[in-house]
């Protein structure tokens, strides 16, 4: 069962190290680089210019992309609203006008449940295809994975771990309800595994055979192991 917004905890003991270049970034579906430089920063331009196009007029994906990195990388204490906004290249003022106030913020990063929603949406005899087709059309369209920013919570004793709750919630604890068979909940979680795992490998191999295969073709070879999971 998908549940209502989480309250972002209170004051949470020193966090853990927060993760360093090699871990892949959720939201551009790359590892984090250096600071920004002329080339980065020209990139970010770019990828701002494109979210303008999959987002006519509003801004709104290229702040929930930027709100993602910030809350991801970086204790929740340390983001604030105008950093958020700078990344995205837009006002504060849109920032609020969109989201509200950085806790709100910070619970539509941590909902898991539209992206689970739209992944599960088909019956359990082509689940695995759809889960594989929608998860590298999703990344390709909004420039972001729908589900990999879990992978920061690991580790982490701040309110980035609320990630990891509403992950298991939403999304592991949803698809076990829906299997038939023996260990659902094993099996479930080694769906979700495999999923992260595709979206590493995508992101892992931005420029390689994987950027210019179809979802359909990346599904005939991927799906069938999720399918024997899904029908046990």
């Amino acid at each position: 069962m998908i549940s209502g917004q989480a309250t972002v905890p209170g004051p949470a003991p020193a966090p853990g190290p927060v993760p360093g270049p090699s871990a892949v970034d959720p939201a551009r579906g790359s590892a984090p680089g250096p600071e920004p430089t002329t080339a980065t920063a020209t990139g970010t331009a770019t990828a701002t210019a494109t979210a303008a196009v999959t987002d006519p007029g509003t801004g709104r994906d290229a702040i929930l992309r930027a709100a993602r990195r910030a809350f991801t990388q970086r204790p929740y204490a340390d983001v604030t609203i105008r950093g958020i906004a700078a990344d995205a290249g837009v006002s504060p003022s849109l920032v609020v006008k969109h989201f509200g106030r950085k806790e709100e913020l910070f619970n539509t990063v941590a909902d898991f449940g539209p992206a689970a929603t739209e992944l599960f949406d088909a019956p359990l005899d082509m689940l695995g295809r759809h889960m594989v087709v929608t998860l590298v059309r999703r990344r390709r369209e909004l420039q972001s994975d729908p589900l990999l920013r879990v992978v920061f919570s690991l580790g982490n004793r701040d309110e980035r771990s609320l990630l990891r709750d509403r992950f298991h919630e939403q999304v592991t604890d949803s698809l076990a309800a829906r299997l038939p068979g023996p260990e659902p909940a094993l099996r479930a979680e080694l769906i979700a595994g495999h999923l992260l795992g595709l979206g590493a490998t995508l992101s892992l191999h931005r420029e390689g055979a994987g950027a210019d295969a179809t979802p359909e073709h990346i599904a005939d070879l991927y799906a069938p192991a999720l399918q024997t999971l899904i029908t046990g």
